[in-house]
């Protein structure tokens, strides 16, 4: 068995060494074969699983968020809920159900969604009816696999021990904010993960990595920064950092740029 962890997110998925786990947009997919990844693919080794973090600062009930998922679903793919039950695994609970998908349609559609802290994971599973013997009783052993570790593997930090998201490369600190003061203080990072999984990273990997979060301003929020801020204090040094968001979406890519107090 091979165990898949989200460095962003912070999540733990256990999944046969012979599947694959490849990005999907903002989802991770879990695959019998890459053929698999195509929706229009009904081999006998057909069906997705698809998980999907989601940063819920304003910790909402977990209620309201299952019907804006539900309803996502019904528009994008004219699907009805056929009702949802209580669903918990370990110390993240939720709400889970089988949608009906159209006659016409000859795939089977399941979702659900738990809520850990401020964290959110979406789960949807999506394959043809024949391939139900096989594909379930995997999928469902992945999922209940799910664990939310203290520690990641491979995260790297900056000179300055700040640990840094995966894929973000640094670049000129006024290619991020055009009018700083004392460039020789600052730092910046850009990359493509979005606002709330960056948020996900640094609230759960900065205490890990020896900083104390003296200060949180989330991202969107009722201030009108227009970024999400945190003040950090290590043993020998003070940080002011800022997750910049590309545009105004609530979950944009984000760039990261701190300054040295």
């Amino acid at each position: 068995m091979t165990v898949f962890q989200n460095i962003l997110w912070g999540y733990e998925l256990t999944h046969p060494d012979d599947w694959l786990c490849q990005p999907v947009q903002d989802s991770d997919a879990f695959v019998a074969t890459a053929d698999a990844l195509d929706l229009t693919y009904d081999g006998a080794d057909a069906g997705q699983l698809m998980v999907r973090g989601e940063w819920n600062w304003e910790a909402k009930p977990i209620e309201p968020l299952w019907q804006r998922h539900i309803g996502m679903l019904a528009g994008m793919m004219g699907a009805k809920q056929v009702g949802s039950a209580p669903w918990k695994i370990g110390q993240a609970s939720g709400l889970e159900a089988e949608i009906v998908l159209p006659k016409k349609d000859n795939r089977r559609l399941w979702t659900g969604i738990l809520m850990h802290d401020f964290r959110v994971i979406h789960f949807m599973a999506n394959h043809p009816k024949e391939t139900r013997d096989t594909f379930q009783p995997i999928a469902t052993k992945i999922v209940s696999s799910l664990q939310f570790p203290k520690q990641i593997r491979g995260i790297e930090t900056s000179a300055e021990g700040i640990p840094l998201p995966p894929g973000y490369q640094p670049v000129a600190p006024e290619n991020i904010l055009s009018d700083i003061d004392s460039p020789s203080q600052w730092r910046a990072y850009a990359g493509s993960a979005g606002i709330g999984a960056l948020q996900a990273f640094y609230l759960r990997e900065a205490p890990n990595h020896g900083w104390e979060l003296e200060e949180y301003v989330p991202y969107p929020s009722t201030s009108e920064l227009g970024f999400a801020r945190f003040k950090l204090r290590g043993k020998n040094s003070e940080v002011a950092a800022g997750l910049m968001p590309q545009t105004q979406a609530a979950d944009s890519p984000a760039n990261l740029i701190f300054k040295l107090v």
